[in-house]
């Protein structure tokens, strides 16, 4: 730093040296204080000391008026939203500045936000949240959609959005998109499914003391991926011919074998570097890449902009294969920190709900105990099984009357708030047909619980409710029955009956019912 402190400083305000420069031989760069200034050649630049220039300007200023530059963003290009766009090739987007970047619902609706260099995926998401006044969880997610090219991926809650809209070609039909995503965190919750035994065999020969779930949990505790391998459809280069493939994910890259489903190094050829490119969803595979199934995904290179020449385009035999690979793919390439940004989204989940410093607990808070109104005068309840019973009794007594209101009377059984009270129900999605149905719960993620109520094409009168279990959605009927005047609902030919369908709901979110699970995540689609 000092050799360089000192170069600076008998530079002064030089230029550098370049060819027919002050510095050549002969030539003077620097007047050496003898008899005279230096001789000044047409062809050469004149090198003016700093001090000297003060000199100059300070009486200069004092005798001339103060005049304001009347354009001061063309002399500061730091300040100059035109000189200094990331699209001209200026580098990445600067801290403090501030950009607009476009958001769209799943309805096609747009909202623009004004937001800074720096802000992240999540604090986009929980902006949208607040805005839409949608109910605060970690399953809202930010889309990245690139519609010419059929390809999408979720945003990792760490990611800038700026740089990433900077990355897009300029006209390119891309674009935010802010939905549900309940398979974000999935593979941290349900990790045994996610990374079958047979994709992940040889770390469980490797370590044979271990159970399957266990070793799986220690690898996402740690941050770390599990070595996965299995077949995949490559389509190759240039070409529309898909070609089947063994490969396999190491802690060096992603690989496939030249032989068969041999692992030497000899017959392993390296395929794609995942530190600097980012995994996509294929949407619509069979349309405009040919894919022999629908489970298509890609690896898009960071430098690649537009176009599909160098996308390394894949297709796995099913949902299940698909979820092992993309899973893999973000630990390898996020690691630790997207165990952090797991963990972060769990501790906003046990945060008040209110804005601000958490508000001081009063003394009568702390005091609170059990009391007994059912005598002539109120009683402290000191025993502890007491307190659960008379707790259990009170929860009954508010269950019978939500039963109560949920009812409908003998005489209006055709009552119109009673058929119409599910349409204002987040979870009820009107009259949308099965393939919009499956396309919904599979871009909200194929969870175990996932389901939305939806008008039955077939039926006029009835409602089909639509789950998603082991990555698939199946469909439900919900048929209306009448019976002593009475109208109710039931999907096991009236053994199990419901005044209507929230009650069916919430009936199915505590019990299983005849479904193979309970109904655990709700699709919704929110109003930008």
């Amino acid at each position: 730093m000092d050799a360089m402190d000192g170069g600076a400083q008998r530079s002064g305000l030089q230029d550098p040296p370049g060819p027919g420069s002050a510095e050549q031989e002969g030539v003077p760069g620097e007047w050496d204080g003898g008899e005279g200034p230096p001789e000044v050649k047409r062809s050469q630049p004149l090198f003016i000391h700093s001090s000297s220039r003060q000199l100059e300007e300070e009486p200069r200023a004092s005798s001339l008026p103060s005049i304001p530059n009347p354009f001061p963003e063309l002399c500061s290009p730091s300040n100059s939203p035109i000189l200094s766009s990331p699209a001209l090739g200026q580098g990445p987007p600067r801290e403090g500045t501030s950009h607009v970047v476009k958001v769209f619902g799943e309805d096609g609706a747009c909202r623009s936000l004004e937001v800074s260099a720096g802000t992240t995926a999540r604090q986009l998401c929980e902006t949208l949240v607040r805005r839409t006044r949608a109910l605060q969880d970690h399953s809202w997610a930010l889309v990245e959609l690139h519609q010419h090219l059929a390809l999408e991926r979720c945003l990792e809650d760490h990611e800038s959005v700026v740089e990433v809209q900077s990355s897009w070609p300029p006209g390119a039909d891309s674009r935010f998109v802010f939905r549900k995503n309940f398979a974000k965190y999935e593979l941290f919750k349900s990790n045994a499914s996610f990374f079958p035994e047979v994709m992940v065999s040889s770390c469980l020969e490797a370590n044979k003391s271990m159970a399957h779930s266990e070793l799986i949990q220690n690898f996402l505790n740690s941050g770390s991926c599990p070595e996965v391998q299995g077949f995949l459809q490559l389509r190759e280069a240039g070409r529309k011919v898909w070609k089947r493939f063994y490969f396999s994910l190491r802690r060096s890259g992603l690989y496939y074998s030249t032989k068969g489903t041999s692992k030497d190094p000899r017959h392993l050829q390296y395929f794609a570097d995942l530190t600097e490119s980012n995994i996509y969803y294929v949407t619509q595979g069979k349309k405009h890449y040919g894919t022999p199934t629908e489970f298509g995904f890609c690896i898009k290179p960071s430098k690649v902009r537009s176009g599909v020449k160098g996308l390394k385009l894949l297709c796995s035999e099913d949902e299940q294969s698909r979820s092992c690979w993309m899973a893999a793919f973000r630990l390898f390439k996020y690691g630790m920190q997207l165990y952090r940004n797991y963990q972060q989204a769990q501790a906003r989940l046990s945060q008040p709900p209110w804005i601000g410093p958490t508000p001081l607990r009063s003394v009568s808070d702390n005091a609170l105990v059990a009391m007994d109104f059912s005598g002539c005068t109120g009683r402290v309840i000191e025993n502890p099984s007491e307190v659960l019973t008379v707790a259990l009794e009170e929860a009954q007594a508010w269950r019978k009357k939500t039963t109560h209101r949920y009812s409908l009377p003998a005489a209006c059984q055709s009552s119109p708030l009673s058929a119409a009270i599910h349409r204002t129900q987040p979870w009820f999605h009107g009259r949308i047909s099965r393939e919009d149905t499956q396309q919904l719960i599979g871009r909200q993620g194929l969870v175990d619980g996932v389901f939305l109520v939806r008008e039955s094409q077939r039926n006029p009168k009835g409602f089909v409710l639509s789950l998603c279990h082991l990555q698939r959605v199946k469909h439900y009927l919900i048929l209306p029955s009448e019976e002593e005047g009475r109208l109710y609902f039931t999907m096991d030919d009236g053994q199990t009956r419901f005044a209507d369908l929230i009650q069916l709901v919430e009936f199915h979110q505590i019990n299983r019912g005849i479904l193979p699970c309970k109904l655990r995540h709700y699709c919704t689609c929110v109003a930008l």
